[in-house]
């Protein structure tokens, strides 16, 4: 096998990428172009790798190069090693509860293995005696074998939450819920439908909106929140945004009151295969945020959910008791540790 490692900020598209992705039917954060950019605004930029065998791809993978200390400063371009001590993250920024390497559909367990070792190498090469190991995350309790071995300590993440549609309609879908649950979401819809301060957008492809506005109120809202556990993401840049939110699979949703002040956002991720809940940022109380958003911003996905005919819907890690009420199942997912002695074996 052999092992491209492209550098998104300098790098041309690796041949054969795009039809990779579209094969797989990989969300739009796998787009290489939203790759190179979060890449150049991140302090912990992204390595690609591209895995061929006989000139096919069998896996590709978004390895993060994290440096120690971690530090708020952008990566320096260009960079071919690791000058202080640091790791690769196999880690996919901004789709939570989804792995950042992904095999050839039909591959076997031998030829994942073989693939992750052959990364692994090329990573040895590339970043150099820096290099402290390699961190998978998050990884299906179903694919544990490929990246699992002697020397590589298993840790639990976060549970993904995801729900399998299996209702034709939001009413079907609200029917199944717990009675005080279906309760106070049909009165939280009849009580937004009255609020005439509250002026509701959604849609994919949305070109009417300020993406710096976006990133800055996306910012605030994780930092009200706290930091996540082993965080390595910078903040998500207006860049990103503005090119993600014009994607014809990315549907926006925005409330503003009637000073035209955003309230909340929510993107999300449409897929044929399993659409995401991403972005979801909202206002405070305190500086004049409203109640009740949040579920209606689940209410709105369930229906183009049905209506499209989804089969599943992930909306990430968090919250899971809310979720849970909401129909979603907890997924268990975990974080593999390979330190560098073990690292290509």
């Amino acid at each position: 096998m052999i092992v491209e490692l492209v550098d998104p900020r300098t790098d041309p598209e690796p041949e054969g990428w795009t039809a990779f992705v579209a094969a797989r039917q990989l969300h739009p954060v796998w787009e290489f172009d939203l790759l190179r950019i979060e890449s150049w605004l991140a302090r912990n930029p992204a390595l690609l790798a591209v895995v061929r065998d006989g000139g096919t791809i069998t896996a590709v993978a978004t390895a993060l190069v994290c440096r120690l200390p971690l530090t708020a400063r952008f990566a320096r371009p260009g960079s071919r090693s690791l000058v202080r001590p640091g790791w690769a993250d196999i880690y996919l920024p901004w789709l939570s509860g989804f792995p950042g390497i992904e095999f050839a559909a039909g591959s076997d367990v031998d030829t994942r293995v073989a693939a992750r070792r052959a990364v692994e190498r090329a990573l040895v090469r590339r970043l150099g005696p820096g290099l402290l190991g390699v961190v998978y995350r998050p990884v299906r309790p179903d694919e544990l074998d490929i990246f699992t071995g002697r020397g590589r300590p298993i840790r639990s993440c976060m549970p993904a939450a995801v729900l399998r549609n299996e209702w034709t309609s939001v009413d079907d879908w609200l029917g199944s819920l717990s009675r005080e649950r279906r309760k106070s979401l049909r009165r939280q819809q009849r009580d937004l439908a009255a609020d005439r301060g509250v002026v509701t957008r959604g849609g994919p492809a949305r070109t009417d909106l300020d993406a710096s506005e976006l990133a800055t109120f996306v910012e605030a809202h994780r930092r009200r929140l706290g930091p996540l556990p082993r965080e390595v993401r910078t903040p998500v840049s207006a860049a990103y945004l503005d090119r993600l939110v014009r994607r014809p699979d990315v549907h926006t949703l925005t409330y503003h009151d009637e000073d035209g002040r955003l309230l909340a956002v929510n993107t999300m991720l449409d897929n044929p295969v399993c659409a995401v809940k991403q972005h979801w940022a909202a206002r405070a109380r305190a500086d004049g945020g409203r109640r009740h958003l949040y579920f209606d911003a689940y209410v709105r996905a369930m229906r183009y959910l049905t209506g499209a005919g989804r089969p599943l819907m992930s909306s990430g890690t968090g919250l899971e008791a809310v979720k849970q009420s909401l129909g979603f199942d907890l997924h268990v997912r975990h974080m593999v540790l390979a330190p560098r002695p073990v690292l290509g074996r």
